[in-house]
């Protein structure tokens, strides 16, 4: 299941899963208010993207998340440690205080680009910091070294916190990695896959 982030565009993911060795069905999950998705009154918050993805696991699901979409991911993880068999996680905050690890503040600039975006999504804190040591999902983090938006630190620190983590960074690497760079990230993600 591949997961978009604010953008709402699960499409970053296509690159990779087109050229995955794994054959297995590709679920691609859209968020209800962002990008091209209409908005749903139902959905008010975090807790209600977590739902509506946790709806559509079936069995043991690899998911895969690009920002925004990680802190649901990680959540899935934790209240379904049977239903997430892995996680491949890029450039998320994961939850935690991005901006004590040096992170640059991007809500006026999405707030701006995008101003039908739901209010909620940069005012929602979610501090999964006292949750993610319990989440023993294998975990592949991929980051890039010129991401402003999540840098290095944050991806060090959530393996730090995530009892089976590894951590790929990227030369070059932006907050669009996994879209940008998809053949150089692809031998990681399959390595993780053969886990």
């Amino acid at each position: 299941m591949f997961l978009p982030g604010a953008g709402g565009d699960p499409g970053v993911w296509r690159p990779l899963a087109e050229a995955l060795s794994h054959r297995g069905p590709r679920r691609f999950v859209t968020w209800a208010g962002f990008g091209d998705a209409p908005a749903d009154p139902d959905v008010g918050g975090i807790s209600d993207l977590v739902d509506r993805a946790a709806s559509r696991l079936s069995g043991p699901t690899v998911i895969f998340a690009q920002s925004m979409g990680g802190v649901v991911a990680l959540r899935l993880a934790y209240r379904f440690p049977n239903g997430v068999k892995s996680l491949v996680l890029s450039v998320t905050s994961g939850g935690l205080d991005v901006r004590s690890l040096g992170a640059v503040d991007w809500r006026p600039r999405f707030l701006a680009e995008h101003p039908e975006a739901p209010r909620w999504f940069v005012d929602e804190q979610d501090d999964l910091t006292d949750l993610l040591p319990e989440i023993r999902t294998p975990t592949l983090l991929l980051w890039g070294d010129a991401d402003p938006i999540s840098p290095v630190p944050v991806g060090e620190r959530l393996g730090e916190l995530l009892p089976d983590a590894d951590l790929v960074v990227v030369a070059g690497g932006t907050h669009d990695l996994v879209f940008e760079r998809s053949s150089e990230v692809l031998p990681h993600v399959e390595r993780h896959l053969g886990r």
